[in-house]
């Protein structure tokens, strides 16, 4: 797919950011690095690339996520594309957090962002970091050899993954399901569900499908292809077809929103949570208890 000429992105936002962003310093980082040989550290051969993936281009950069150059520029973009605050707005996924996690994945995990912050904030869990963009998963290493995390990092596709049945306790997703056709969110879903052990929690931070629907003229903006299919869509009915119960969707910021869903426990299933296992402090159904100025209530 050839980049499209004479785009909003194009005429007037991507000036805008040259100017916000420092480029001689992206630059010098970009060039301080071997992206075809770092990131064929990551690539694996059984991973395969899906057209609808491999075949657009995102945010304008051709060849989309498949380009080392949309590592480099995913970050000091994103800083100012998620009002009020980038930090807050992914804080929000962290305070939603209902279980205490032993194995945490993150799937289409980009540059890290949202997986160093689950691994701060759980420093004792695993947390595995997944992406189809091994450049991606270049610089999310990077971030987090410079944080001092321990994080491992999985080239892979989110809608099928490589690892068990029930081997997590909580799987998470920020800003990557309007980045996919609507029935490929529902792989994820479902995947999701499969690997989550029983009271496991699924949780997913994306832009607000109902804010998307009023304003159609900002789906135009950032060259998103899939974007006007997930504003049409409904991620709580998603997640209830996957089989998760006590889902719910909350507005974060008007802008976003953060859906939660939990793996039924099964009676006599063995891989159940404890009572004391779960986070009893927050009640499935009562969001406002979360504490998180992203939700409108200070702790």
């Amino acid at each position: 797919m050839a980049v499209q000429q004479d785009t909003i992105w194009e005429r007037f936002l991507s000036p805008v950011f040259r100017l916000l962003i420092d480029e001689d310093k992206w630059r010098r980082y970009a060039d301080s690095i071997d992206w075809e040989r770092e990131s064929d550290r990551f690539r694996q051969a059984d991973v395969t690339f899906p057209q609808y993936y491999s075949s657009q281009n995102f945010h304008g950069i051709k060849d989309g996520y498949l380009n080392y150059r949309a590592a480099v520029s995913y970050d000091p973009i994103t800083e100012y594309v998620l009002p009020p605050n980038e930090t807050l707005v992914r804080q929000a996924l962290i305070d939603a957090v209902k279980v205490q996690p032993r194995r945490i994945l993150d799937l289409g995990c980009g540059t890290g962002s949202t997986t160093l912050m689950l691994k701060q904030a759980f420093p004792q869990a695993e947390v595995i970091g997944l992406d189809l963009s091994p450049y991606m998963l270049v610089r999310a290493e990077d971030k987090a050899k410079t944080a001092g995390l321990e994080i491992v990092w999985q080239h892979g596709n989110a809608e099928k993954t490589s690892f068990s049945d029930a081997c997590f306790d909580l799987v998470t997703a920020a800003l990557l399901f309007h980045e996919t056709p609507n029935v490929v969110c529902r792989e994820i879903l479902r995947e999701s569900f499969r690997l989550l052990v029983a009271g496991g929690q699924v949780l997913t931070l994306d832009g607000n499908q109902k804010t998307l629907r009023q304003l159609d003229w900002l789906n135009n903006i950032f060259e998103e292809p899939y974007i006007r299919e997930y504003a049409d869509g409904n991620i709580d009915a998603s997640m209830g077809s996957a089989g998760f119960e006590a889902v719910r969707t909350y507005d974060v910021w008007w802008i976003h929103q953060l859906s939660s869903g939990i793996k039924p426990t099964p009676v006599n299933n063995a891989q159940q949570y404890t009572r004391t296992s779960i986070d009893t402090t927050i009640d499935n159904n009562d969001w406002g208890e979360l504490g998180s100025p992203a939700f409108g209530i200070m702790a």
